[in-house]
């Protein structure tokens, strides 16, 4: 089932969200090499860490602001493909930061 993915490297920005834990550890289960950036997870508990998705990838904490931190993840991991997740969960916090 892997195929296409198998062996990729795929860099997640938000993999410590919701989607972005779903989705690391779908390309986990089709052996993509995962690398993730995002801040700490959001929630306690929280599914990144319930469903241990930290163990089968690569994992930096950063702010997606951060410019210098997120391109040295980003030349580390050098990604075939990157999906950006990163955003603020609820729109109301959005105002605020």
């Amino acid at each position: 089932m892997p195929g296409f993915w198998r062996n990729k490297s795929v860099f997640v920005t938000g993999h410590t969200g919701f989607k972005g834990s779903w989705l690391s550890l779908w390309l986990q289960r089709l052996e993509a090499k995962v690398h993730g950036y995002a801040l700490e997870p959001p929630t306690e508990p929280s599914l990144f860490e319930t469903a241990r998705v930290e163990e089968g990838m690569q994992s930096v904490f950063g702010d997606i602001r951060e410019l210098t931190t997120l391109q040295l993840a980003m030349q580390k991991a050098r990604p075939d493909i990157a999906f950006h997740l990163a955003a603020q969960p609820l729109v109301r916090s959005s105002y605020s930061t």
